[in-house]
């Protein structure tokens, strides 16, 4: 009975620490920072919450170039974040955001439908995700997303790639390079389940981006997604490079956004 008891308050103490939070702001909005599945997270709410309590999932650098979501956070959207660099979109990346997805819901009980914004490798998570969890996604917003990981890190088209990365993701899926080539389950080869759900999908890009050509990633997306009877818009930038990601102007973003909420 001793033990017991003393595992039980071992099990406990360990809950109180993974779900330990630290309350700060960002860009004037309440800012709630703690971890869940060894991974760092972090939660921004609005002032206000909007009716359905709507969100916005960034999957990778939070913080870098944030005119849609501050504009969201203003409309009364959640903005949120869950640590899983490095895993470039992988299965055991999902896992990590299915415990993310359950606690926001538990916890915040935000709308079980988020918005998915894919920045740059950014767009391997929120694509794959939505692959499989399509009746949880509004719509997706990638910015330069990668949509084939062979075009990046993988560096098999006309891009730079990234030898390293290509490495480590090699490493968190699992694969041998010959097994990687193989891979049907790239965002380029999985929109189906996207379009039966029918999710719209914007895309925001450059049309001189060097590190993800948008002919091996947005564009094939566009083409392959119209191909199947899905809504996608595609807003090129004239001359723009990879950076900097988003628009001055995030009114279409947010337009997009928010139109698709209220469907």
């Amino acid at each position: 009975m001793k033990n017991l008891l003393v595992t039980l308050i071992f099990l406990l103490a360990l809950s109180c620490q993974l779900y330990a939070q630290t309350d700060t702001t960002w860009k004037g909005f309440k800012r709630a920072d703690f971890v869940v599945a060894e991974r760092k997270c972090i939660v921004v709410s609005p002032h206000v919450a909007a009716p359905g309590r709507p969100w916005i999932w960034r999957t990778e650098f939070f913080g870098n170039e944030p005119h849609a979501d501050s504009a969201l956070l203003t409309k009364g959207y959640y903005l949120v974040y869950i640590d899983v660099q490095n895993m470039y979109g992988a299965p055991v990346a999902l896992d990590l955001m299915d415990q993310f997805y359950a606690y926001l819901i538990k916890n915040y009980q935000l709308n079980k439908k988020t918005v998915l914004e894919g920045f740059s490798r950014g767009g391997l998570f929120a694509f794959n995700w939505a692959a499989r969890h399509p009746e949880k996604v509004t719509c997706i917003y990638g910015d330069a997303p990668v949509c084939d990981f062979k075009s990046w890190p993988g560096g098999k088209g006309h891009g730079p790639g990234s030898p390293k990365d290509w490495q480590k993701l090699l490493a968190v899926y699992g694969f041998t390079e010959e097994q990687a080539m193989a891979y049907k389950l790239n965002p380029v080869d999985n929109l189906a389940p996207l379009a039966k759900a029918h999710i719209p999908v914007l895309i925001v890009c450059g049309d001189a981006d060097k590190t993800v050509p948008i002919d091996e990633n947005a564009f094939v997306v566009e083409k392959r997604y119209k191909e199947l009877g899905g809504e996608i818009k595609v807003i090129v930038k004239p001359g723009a490079d990879h950076h900097p990601h988003s628009l001055k102007n995030p009114a279409p973003i947010v337009d997009f956004i928010m139109v698709h909420q209220a469907l």
